[in-house]
């Protein structure tokens, strides 16, 4: 990089580094270094009666004061904030004071890394802290952090603009309170989730990301191509057909958090890359799967809040089971008040008209009716509701309905008006899910470019015999959002997909 690309700060702090290697002074060194106790449990456990506790603590420096021959530094490492005493004349004894001077006072700035051992004390200002006796440089900062300010309780110059937070999350990390508190509940409701799961006997699996066959899904895929074996392959859209095949190996209860991808749009609830968990097991219906799915969401909200109400936005929302079930046709009707049941295509068409819902010519009989729920409904269910017994032409993987042949055994979970999750009896006649892959041939050939490929092996797997059985899946990054009260799908990804930054090259 020119000195001429660099601001003025850019340019001292690379001066400070050379001048730290002129002194014999390492600025990154690549020795361990021996951290014994960290910020939050250090001042947790203080206790002022106590024996003098000695420490050593590694972390950036975040903001100093330099009062002659002493200086207070607010040290941040992983689990927090923690004040410094630094006296010169502790860490640089006998002929070393105009080393502190010349390092300290002028080589250091807020960003680098430090280690440092000393003791625990609290000022006269009532504050924990360390008083250090022996300093170390670990890493050089050469951009200086984007700092915030207060000036009477208020923020000022704040790191807040979205497009530079999601594009630089490790600075969004190092200076924005909370975000780091964000992913680690992001961690925990995945741990509660799998030892929910692990509990019940049910194993954890891997499936192929490159697939040959985009299925399990109704969506547009990313295309690659394999050079080896000379063949188009497929970032995967779901992992649904995989597990099944599993299930017809013998496999009673199998699950996998799933990175999926999807070439479509993209908006606060939609990532083209995203986490999905799904979860398959024998001889249970899409009955046991809504009480199964109740229970491990409230255990979830348990685990990880301590409570099974979270305020999103301006809504409280409860997870204490159970939770509301509603048709998807009686849902349509309690917001519109039009039955749609047994209407053909045309009827729909009309129904479409009449309710300002957008439609076009690719569109069958499961599409319209998606597009009429999604319009006039979704976003009305708040607090988590099933809404079950979707047109068959809407589940192509599903069991029809064991009491109506023109609906399907299939239930989506509703929270804050946002598809949580999506389960199914799954179907598992061959013949039967045969002809509803032609019937999705058939679509794709009307224009529909998300309906779904003929996937023959999986067809033979069925064909072996796979037994009842229910599977679910559920949006782990919209889960996360739920539970940290976030209301974008950027907010919980550690680097959302953006478009690659403008150069000056």
């Amino acid at each position: 990089m020119s000195t001429l690309d660099l601001s003025e700060q850019e340019i001292f702090r690379r001066q400070s580094l050379d001048e730290l290697r002129n002194k014999g002074i390492n600025p990154y060194p690549a020795e361990e270094y021996p951290v014994t106790a960290y910020s939050a449990e250090i001042k947790a456990a203080f206790k002022d009666d106590a024996p003098r506790r000695e420490v050593a603590v590694a972390g950036r420096i975040m903001s100093r004061r330099i009062m002659g021959k002493a200086s207070f530094v607010e040290l941040q490492d992983s689990a927090g904030r923690i004040q410094l005493y630094i006296s010169r004349d502790d860490v640089c004894p006998g002929e070393d004071k105009d080393l502190y001077n010349a390092v300290f006072k002028k080589l250091l700035d807020i960003g680098d890394f430090i280690g440092l051992k000393g003791y625990v004390f609290r000022t006269q200002m009532g504050e924990i802290s360390i008083h250090v006796s022996e300093l170390t440089v670990l890493a050089k900062s050469l951009r200086p952090l984007p700092i915030v300010k207060y000036k009477d309780g208020v923020a000022y110059d704040a790191f807040e603009d979205p497009e530079m937070r999601y594009r630089q999350r490790y600075v969004d990390l190092v200076v924005n309170d909370g975000i780091k508190d964000i992913f680690l509940k992001r961690t925990k409701i995945f741990n509660s989730m799998r030892n929910f799961f692990n509990e019940r006997g049910y194993v954890e699996v891997d499936t192929p990301v490159l697939q040959s066959i985009p299925g399990g899904a109704s969506a547009r895929p990313f295309i690659t191509h394999h050079n080896a074996l000379d063949i188009p392959l497929y970032l995967r859209i779901a992992n649904e057909l995989y597990l099944k095949r599993l299930i017809v190996g013998g496999f009673e209860g199998v699950y996998e958090f799933s990175r999926n991808f999807r070439n479509e749009g993209m908006d606060r609830t939609h990532n083209p890359e995203f986490t999905v968990m799904e979860i398959y097991v024998s001889y249970k219906d899409y009955n046991w799967m809504m009480r199964f799915t109740e229970q491990m969401l409230e255990k979830i909200c348990l685990d990880v809040l301590g409570t099974t109400e979270v305020q999103v936005g301006e809504n409280k929302i409860s997870f204490k089971a159970p939770f509301r079930r509603v048709t998807m046709i009686d849902a349509i009707k309690e917001n519109t008040g039009v039955d749609i049941a047994g209407m053909d295509e045309d009827q729909l068409r009309e129904v479409c008209k009449k309710l300002h819902v957008e439609q076009d010519a690719t569109m069958g009989k499961g599409k319209l009716i998606d597009e009429i729920f999604g319009e006039t409904s979704e976003k009305k269910y708040i607090q988590p509701t099933f809404i079950t017994d979707y047109p068959k032409e809407m589940s192509p993987l599903c069991k029809r309905h064991r009491y109506d042949p023109n609906l399907t055994e299939r239930f989506e979970l509703m929270v804050n008006g946002t598809e949580l999750a999506n389960a199914y009896s799954e179907l598992n006649d061959p013949i039967d899910q045969r002809e509803r892959f032609e019937d999705q041939l058939k679509l794709s050939k009307k224009g529909d470019d998300e309906a779904m490929f003929i996937d023959q092996d999986f067809l033979r797997a069925l064909e072996y015999g796979m037994p009842p059985t229910s599977g679910m899946g559920i949006g782990m990054d919209r889960l996360v959002m739920l539970l940290t009260g976030q209301t974008s799908i950027q907010e919980v990804l550690f680097f959302p997909q953006m478009r690659p930054e403008k150069t000056n090259q």
